[in-house]
């Protein structure tokens, strides 16, 4: 098994990582942008293209910077105006890193993504496209929701599961997170005086959802701990580790190349899935819900089977064929998401029936399984699956 050393030294060596920032280390108090800090950050993502790192900034900060400009005071709770300073601020942000990196002769390229863009197969396919073509041409891409025109996607987590799922896209070698703390403590340092900073943890711990309740996000974001964890447990699917670290510090990067820095380091203790099952994974929402029954359960999770009819007791939600369904167990806990071969209407007539009954119910057979096994991916973290869900709901 790897240990932390082991994985300390391999990510020493990353050739691509995800630098995810987030509104607290970009804007002031008031809203304003922090530009000595994205100078410092530019400077220091600049030092490992150099040293031959690629990588890919995801930015919060739009709306912060939009209230700062607009002189509002604080983040609007009416969407059209949380939507119109998300418009002023992002020229204001992508103005303040092209200043930054254009001292370093780097062209910043904005990439506008929502969750469309990655749960339609093609789109997501087109976007690592544009992406990878981009860091090609030696351009830095810069990636950011659309706020402007979105409306749940104002609540996918402050971009941090964004910054996971960005991470899964490009297989990228480890995902930092800058922030406003010194990493991840095991209580919200802010109400317990003798909170411990965590050095090191696997992502899926358990022990890690302990202090996320006590941890709300900032006045103009709308993650917090929670769903930093959660991103970093969507990293962990394509095998790439995380670290939580202070922007606010003079080398905010300097977590990748020495264990005596600061900060928390998130690692993957599961192998990677392949591209489509992480792909299947890492979709924002289902378009609805099958309860299965122990023994499907023990086929899909334990046995990696695939999933048939006769262990269905339960149809929710209108879905089509190909749509992404979650797969539940008796105690409501998500256990796996799946590719689905048939519509909910149809499946509501095979529940529990044998494959080889199918025609006879149907008239027709399209598959004997209601989802293969390589359109099937377990969720072994049913809990953490319900709260990525529960990020995308308003």
């Amino acid at each position: 098994m790897n240990t932390e050393q082991s994985i300390r030294t391999t990510l020493a060596q990353a050739k691509l990582i995800v630098v995810k920032l987030g509104s607290s280390i970009l804007t002031d108090a008031s809203g304003m942008l922090e530009e000595r800090r994205i100078a410092n950050i530019a400077a220091a993502i600049h030092d490992l293209r150099t040293h031959g790192v690629e990588t890919v900034l995801v930015t919060s900060g739009a709306v912060a910077a939009g209230v700062g400009c607009l002189g509002l005071g604080a983040r609007p709770h009416a969407i059209h105006r949380v939507q119109a300073a998300a418009a002023v601020g992002q020229t204001r942000l992508i103005d303040a890193y092209e200043s930054a990196f254009s001292k370093f002769g780097v062209s910043v390229a904005l990439v506008l993504l929502t969750h469309d863009d990655v749960s339609s197969r093609e789109r997501y396919l087109n976007a690592r496209s544009t992406l990878r073509t981009l860091l090609e041409m030696n351009a830095l891409p810069v990636v950011n929701e659309n706020d402007t025109v979105a409306t749940d996607e104002l609540r996918f987590g402050d971009n941090d599961v964004l910054a996971g799922l960005v991470t899964n896209l490009l297989d990228a070698d480890a995902l930092v997170m800058l922030t406003d703390q010194p990493g991840l403590f095991d209580r919200d340092p802010r109400i317990h005086s003798d909170a411990r900073l965590l050095r090191f943890a696997w992502a899926h711990e358990e022990s890690l959802n302990a202090p996320l309740s006590e941890a709300p996000p900032g006045p103009f974001g709308r993650g917090g701990i929670a769903s930093k964890v959660a991103a970093a447990r969507v990293a962990a699917r394509s095998g790439a580790c995380t670290f939580i670290c202070d922007g606010r510090a003079q080398r905010p990067l300097d977590c990748l190349v020495s264990s005596e820095v600061g900060g928390t380091l998130l690692a993957a203790r599961t192998s990677p899935l392949v591209a489509r099952k992480r792909w299947i994974a890492d979709q924002p929402g289902a378009k609805g819900e099958l309860v299965l029954d122990a023994g499907a359960v023990q086929a899909v999770v334990d046995a990696g089977g695939s999933l048939l009819p006769v262990g269905v007791r339960g149809c929710r939600g209108e879905f089509g064929r190909g749509d992404l369904v979650a797969c539940i167990d008796a105690s409501g806990d998500v256990v796996a998401k799946c590719l689905i071969n048939y519509s909910s209407d149809e499946t509501k007539k095979i529940l529990g029936v044998a494959s080889s009954k199918i025609e006879a119910i149907l008239g027709y057979v399209v598959e004997p399984e209601l989802a293969h096994r390589d359109n099937l991916v377990p969720m072994t973290d049913g809990a953490l699956a319900n709260r990525l869900d529960a990020l995308d709901k308003p």
